[in-house]
């Protein structure tokens, strides 16, 4: 077991969290980086087992079963304490993710509060109960030419579900993120990979989660946090037998491989991913006659908008030659001129960057306006 790290109250200290129990990994050891100065964070996290991934998807199918029996009520008692547990992490959970990430602390803080507020949503929704979308067609012994039998429907779980965190959204869509908050709601013990960027916080936000279940009463299984630095474990994680969806946000790269795996199983399953998009942007010369300075401000601050890694920054930008063009490309050449600089989320991303730089300088008909 690694030594524990205290961060202003939030515990850390390198182990999986299997079920109820704290699990050191068998694999690999990694750090976590911070950020800012690519320095190594304590304590060591490790890759996780085939043996722990098949433990973790063993005790989720084993939860599946009471978790439905529980009921929507209860379930929303169980979503309610995670994200009181949540706020209970305090100024310690947000000052490991803003090491871990280089993000700001108000942009945490935000963040948190979109969490909380995603769990408390699920919990309304599971108490209002019209999500099960019950239809009920009674039976007609008299009908011609055959009786009609009873008939009903209702929406269930599918079964444990593996989630993989994010890097650029270590708390809104992690650990405890909507996928994760979804997949509790409709009753699926959930499975998360922990982004190897962020581990100590995923841990942190982990511990909030497992302290709600026991709490709850929840069934050991109904949750467990899983690291690794490769792609190993979530691969592996995938083609477990048990594991009956994903949920994914992240790269085309990543996302796809997932696919790929789901697919090839003896039973398939779908891999709900969100993935990158280039982001198309449309200038219709109308629009920059009127406003060619302003949409190019706003251009800019949506391109550096968190240095480049949301889904929705712009990618490719689509216009007819002129002056008014001209006009927007020398607002936006200025506009990203003083933009400050910004820090990436891991040495990954930076390098990924760099390599795309590259591939556009060696492409022929490209030419740089800024950078």
């Amino acid at each position: 077991m690694n030594d524990t790290i205290g961060t202003n109250g939030a515990t850390i200290t390198g182990n999986m969290l299997i079920g109820d129990a704290e699990v050191a990994p068998g694999g690999a050891a990694f750090h976590a980086t911070e950020a800012a100065s690519g320095a190594a964070l304590a304590p060591a996290f490790g890759e996780a087992t085939a043996a722990q991934i098949a433990r973790a998807c063993a005790l989720a199918e084993a939860a599946f079963a009471p978790f439905q029996a529980a009921g929507g009520p209860a379930r929303a008692r169980f979503l309610e304490a995670m994200a009181a547990e949540l706020l209970a992490c305090g100024d310690g959970l947000i000052t490991r993710a803003m090491a871990e990430t280089g993000l700001p602390r108000a942009r945490l803080e935000g963040e948190r509060g979109r969490t909380v507020g995603q769990l408390r949503l699920f919990a309304d929704l599971l108490r209002a109960g019209h999500w099960v979308g019950a239809r009920i067609d009674h039976a007609d012994p008299g009908r011609a030419p055959l009786p009609r039998p009873d008939l009903r429907l209702r929406h269930i779980g599918v079964g444990p579900v593996a989630v993989f965190g994010a890097s650029n959204f270590p708390l809104a869509f992690s650990v405890a993120g909507g996928d994760t908050a979804s997949a509790l709601a409709a009753g699926c013990p959930v499975v998360v990979k922990a982004h190897p960027a962020h581990p100590g916080t995923s841990e942190i936000v982990g511990r909030a989660v497992r302290a709600a279940a026991r709490a709850s009463g929840m069934p050991q299984g109904v949750f467990s946090l899983l690291t690794g630095h490769g792609n190993e474990v979530g691969a592996a994680l995938v083609a477990d037998p048990r594991i009956k969806s994903v949920g994914f946000t992240g790269s085309r790269a990543g996302g796809m491989a997932l696919v790929a795996i789901a697919a090839r199983r003896a039973e398939p399953i779908p891999v709900h991913a969100e993935m990158s998009s280039v982001n198309p942007v449309f200038l219709f010369p109308g629009a920059l006659a009127l406003r060619a300075e302003q949409i190019a401000r706003g251009f800019v601050s949506s391109l550096t908008l968190g240095a480049g890694q949301f889904c929705t920054n712009p990618g490719l930008v689509f216009a007819v030659g002129g002056g008014t063009l001209d006009r927007f490309l020398d607002a936006a050449d200025a506009a990203l001129a003083t933009a400050p600089a910004q820090t990436m989320l891991t040495a990954g991303i930076r390098a990924a960057y760099g390599r795309g730089l590259a591939r556009l300088d060696a492409t022929a008909g490209v030419a740089p306006l800024a950078r």
